[in-house]
């Protein structure tokens, strides 16, 4: 497992390029991937500011900062 980089922590603003959404940070921690029951350890689950439908990130270096608001 990598280190997660300084600015990536819970209330930080990402982008998921996967999704081309930004996103705040609510938490990182374990998760089991339902569709392979894989333990995922460092999963980072977002959801959009203002609220929204929650998603979740399972490799944290697929993310990327915001730009500061």
């Amino acid at each position: 497992m990598s280190r997660l980089p300084g600015w990536l922590h819970e209330g930080a603003r990402v982008l998921d390029p996967g999704k081309d959404r930004e996103a705040i940070v609510q938490f990182i921690g374990e998760w089991i991937d339902p569709s392979t029951r894989q333990v995922i350890h460092c999963a980072v689950f977002l959801r959009p500011e203002g609220g929204g439908k929650e998603w979740i990130v399972a490799d944290h270096q697929a993310l990327r900062q915001a730009d500061a608001q």
